[in-house]
């Protein structure tokens, strides 16, 4: 893959069919998103509440003008660290028939640089316990599997 030829910019509301399409047909993931027309407000409520928070940011990222992939990054500072910040990496998907050829390593090392470049002490993200192939991918990318994570799902 020429890093080239990807293309990594904030999301606009335009893309959201497309980043809806990446999410639903993720089968592995069990969140389920869908591109049933009536779900579709509860995407642009989100995307609306992303786009205008300081600290958080949706991409996509496009390969000859065609979206195939997407991630946000969320900042987050706190007292532990003495007072520093760090970058969370939430919402990592490929197009499935694309994944292996260096999109989802452009999107992660886009993060680290940025995180990086504002001076953050940190970069982390969770994986769904399921995807084994995603850890080694982060392993491979310089990650530690640190933490334990607990979730509590509400509604």
């Amino acid at each position: 893959m020429e890093d080239a030829r990807l293309v990594i910019r904030k999301a606009e509301e335009a893309d959201l069919p497309s980043l809806i399409g990446l999410f639903a047909a993720d089968t592995m993931g069990g969140h389920g998103d869908t591109t049933d027309v009536d779900a579709y407000d509860d995407y642009l409520r989100a995307f609306r509440t992303i786009s205008t928070s300081s600290d958080q940011t949706l991409y996509t990222t496009e390969l000859r003008g065609e979206i195939v992939g997407t991630f946000q990054t969320i900042v987050v500072t706190s007292l532990h660290g003495r007072g520093s910040s760090a970058m969370i990496i939430e919402s990592v998907q490929t197009r499935a028939d694309l994944r292996g050829q260096g999109i989802g390593a452009a999107m992660i090392n886009f993060c680290i640089d940025e995180a990086k470049g504002r001076g953050m002490r940190m970069v982390q993200l969770t994986s769904n316990a399921v995807r084994k192939d995603a850890h080694r991918f982060y392993e491979r990318l310089g990650f530690k599997p640190t933490h334990l994570g607990f979730k509590m799902t509400l509604k």
